[in-house]
């Protein structure tokens, strides 16, 4: 009965901690919404001669930014998981799920740079990848006259080559 009531703390313990990971990941990444905006107000701000030298700097930032959020978000992630896979009062099947969680997130940040690589390799300047359990979100700085359905099409099929994931799991956004 002990053990029941142990383990039973030790999931709660788990649960709180995913929480909380979960509550970082959303705390720290803006929606690709919410960072167009705010690249849109300090493009409107600024007041240089050169257009499209704003915009293409504006983009880059956009795209730098994102990662750079994404990665902190996921190392907070990972810093909880390896304090519960080295704590010293968790039991070894916690252990083992945190590890698991580790491992799936190294996955995913492997994943993610392929696809972003593979994206650039197509010829589209820059594009930010977000996995997650059952979904991937996908900005892409689109090429001159928009990103079109074939643009779609060949983004959709490099993520579910390399996800195997459902193209209704797959949002594409276009970074403006």
């Amino acid at each position: 009965m002990k053990k029941i009531k142990k383990r039973g703390a030790v999931y709660g313990v788990i649960a709180l901690l995913l929480c909380a990971a979960a509550y970082l990941n959303w705390s720290y990444v803006d929606t690709p919404e919410d960072l167009l905006a705010a690249q849109q107000t300090d493009a409107q701000a600024d007041t240089q001669t050169d257009a499209s030298a704003d915009s293409t700097a504006g983009e880059s930032d956009y795209f730098a930014s994102s990662r750079l959020t994404r990665t902190q978000a996921r190392d907070e992630a990972v810093s909880t998981l390896k304090e519960l896979s080295e704590s010293d009062t968790a039991d070894q099947s916690a252990k083992d799920d945190a590890a698991a969680q580790i491992s799936a997130l190294a996955d995913d940040t492997v994943a993610e740079a392929n696809i972003e690589s593979l994206i650039r390799a197509k010829g589209y300047e820059d594009a930010v990848v977000m996995l997650g359990d059952s979904s991937a979100n996908i900005v892409v700085a689109p090429p001159d006259g928009g990103l079109q359905a074939e643009d779609v099409a060949v983004i959709r099929d490099i993520v579910i080559s390399e996800t195997g994931m459902t193209a209704g799991q797959i949002k594409i956004v276009e970074a403006s």
